[in-house]
């Protein structure tokens, strides 16, 4: 009877710490709660914070492609650092290739900036390419984007253009703005 008594009451004292250890425990979680939820909203501003960092170097570094072709385009001597045909286009076609390679950046920037959507980009493309200069740009660095990592956005919206480039060559129709099925997001 007496180990009954001494059982019983060690099980007694085991439940009542357990119950001590899971109060103790809810307390200090009640009491964290607020930490956490400090810790994460800090989280989240640090992470938009990031973002906003990113999306100002973009576009300062898009402005200074920009001002590097400008300079490209406005000086023949400059733009032979930029010959990438091997010589084969006149310096006025390569001072056209450098403005239509600045439209199309323009383009992908607006697009990785999220200031346009990938339908809206696909309407842009459509319609540069209408252009006989911008084709034959578009033709000319078919190589140049062939080094594209095969993932990355640029890379994809080449290849949008590409087939679209083709879908506008094989139309039998004059209605170019209907050429082509906008991709979805």
């Amino acid at each position: 009877m007496t180990t009954q008594k001494f059982g019983f009451r060690g099980l007694r004292a085991t439940a009542s710490a357990g119950m001590g250890l899971a109060a103790g425990a809810a307390v200090a979680l009640a009491l964290q709660r607020p930490a956490l939820h400090a810790l994460r909203a800090r989280i989240e501003h640090l992470e938009e914070a990031a973002q906003s960092q990113r999306r100002t170097h973009f576009a300062h570094q898009q402005r200074l492609h920009w001002e590097l072709l400008s300079k490209a385009m406005d000086d023949p001597e400059l733009a032979e650092v930029l010959d990438a045909y091997d010589g084969t286009v006149s310096p006025r076609k390569q001072r056209q290739f450098l403005f239509a390679n600045a439209l199309y950046t323009n383009a992908l920037c607006y697009y990785r900036m999220g200031n346009v959507t990938r339908e809206e980009f696909f309407g842009f493309a459509r319609s540069m390419l209408q252009n006989p200069l911008f084709r034959e740009y578009w033709y000319a660095t078919r190589p140049h984007r062939a080094t594209l990592v095969d993932t990355s956005d640029e890379a994809g919206l080449g290849r949008m253009v590409d087939d679209l480039l083709v879908q506008l060559e094989e139309a039998d129709i004059d209605e170019w703005w209907v050429v082509g099925d906008p991709p979805g997001e």
